[in-house]
């Protein structure tokens, strides 16, 4: 009789440094976790801050953009950044808009 092997959910998830190649020529490097969006899977990457004063950031991509992970160790994620430092995303927000004006005015 064979072992029944265990439920994909019972593995680990991945969490690893990594230099995470996107389709468009895009680089980025961090620490590579697994999340969940919207009930989506994506790949969450937290880039740290650095010496020059540079915020750390996260970014989330989907399966379909990665093209390449290549998991290395932290010192060389580090290392790999003075090259492949990407500026982060800011958020979206819309100007505050004028108070409507009244037509008796």
């Amino acid at each position: 009789m064979k072992a029944k092997s265990e439920p994909e959910s019972a593995q680990e998830p991945f969490e690893e440094w990594a230099k995470v190649e996107l389709f468009g020529h895009q680089v980025i490097i961090g620490k590579v976790t697994e999340a969940t969006l919207a009930g989506g899977a994506f790949l969450r990457v937290d880039v740290p801050g650095d010496k020059a004063g540079r915020p750390p950031y996260s970014r989330f991509f989907g399966p379909a953009a990665i093209y390449a992970i290549t998991p290395v160790a932290e010192r060389t994620a580090r290392a790999l950044l003075a090259q492949f430092r990407t500026k982060p995303m800011s958020r979206f927000e819309v100007a505050q808009l004028p108070e409507p004006r009244h037509a008796d005015e």
